[in-house]
């Protein structure tokens, strides 16, 4: 069982925690801690042993925390996503191998796509796709429809898996810290189309990729995960194609199971991950 707790930091915070659940006679397995001393902020993670009652564990916890806590015991243990895309395949396929073999650490429960390119793959893994064209419509049509479209599941988080349509921030409103992007790490640099490309040309010496929560703010919200390889002058630009898209590939899967085992903790535009 997980506990994951944030709040204003104050003196003896792990004593007061720790103390709550010894008088509940519970064991803790593991416990990592934070303070960002900036913004005077507390952040825990706790994994216990099973405990029947967690209603009941959270008040007593929440009775030993500042007024501002937020406390989640017992976060569901297997999250359910809705993966949107376009027309690239990588990362959409590396989700439905790990979620057809349980290893995701959550359940897919559709796809929806503005292309209908990646219908047969999900199809194969007997999920359902729903295909939401952007074109002909304006952009608030095709929100309205890709919203009512999620509505129909239950749902824990979105999954921009290569979505290459930018959200308005009304739409991003409605899922607050629920929408997770990957996307190369070249920006500002080389934006719109074949970034690869444009990278090859400039000829870049590191390519990346960045996990992170969708804002307002275009590709600017909370960092969940980044990580760079080198690549030099013997790559052409589809060889530094393929290694970008493995490494987005990469990044995008470390970042959700880091989501998904409720490690990230998000405050203001940043993020604290216990990893």
């Amino acid at each position: 069982m997980i506990i994951v707790i944030q709040c204003k930091d104050q003196v003896g915070l792990v004593a007061a925690i720790s103390g709550a659940l010894a008088k509940e006679n519970i064991n803790i397995i593991s416990m990592r801690e934070h303070v960002d001393k900036e913004e005077n902020r507390f952040f825990m993670r706790v994994e216990i042993e099973q405990y029947s009652d967690a209603q009941n564990l959270e008040e007593k916890i929440r009775n030993v925390l500042p007024t501002d806590a937020i406390i989640k015991v017992d976060p569901s243990p297997e999250k359910k996503i809705i993966v949107l895309v376009t027309k690239e395949y990588h990362c959409l396929a590396d989700i439905l191998i790990r979620n057809h073999f349980k290893t995701l650490g959550a359940s897919v429960q559709c796809v929806i796509g503005n292309h209908i390119t990646l219908e047969n793959i999900c199809d194969r893994f007997d999920i359902p796709f729903h295909f939401i064209s952007h074109e002909e419509k304006d952009k608030v049509a095709f929100e309205e429809e890709l919203q009512n479209a999620i509505g129909a599941y239950n749902y824990d988080y979105l999954v921009l898996a290569k979505f290459m349509r930018i959200l308005s921030p009304e739409f991003v409103t409605y899922f607050p810290t629920q929408i997770i992007n990957i996307h190369h790490s070249f920006l500002p640099a080389f934006i719109g189309a074949n970034p690869y490309r444009k990278a090859f040309e400039r000829g870049v010496k590191l390519i990346g990729a960045t996990a992170h929560f969708v804002t307002n703010d275009l590709d600017e919200g909370p960092i969940i995960a980044q990580q760079i390889i080198p690549v030099n002058h013997t790559f052409t630009a589809s060889g530094m194609m393929k290694a970008g898209k493995e490494i987005e590939t990469a990044v995008l899967a470390r970042a959700l199971q880091l989501v998904f085992d409720d490690r990230v903790f998000v405050y203001k535009n940043k993020t604290v991950v216990f990893e």
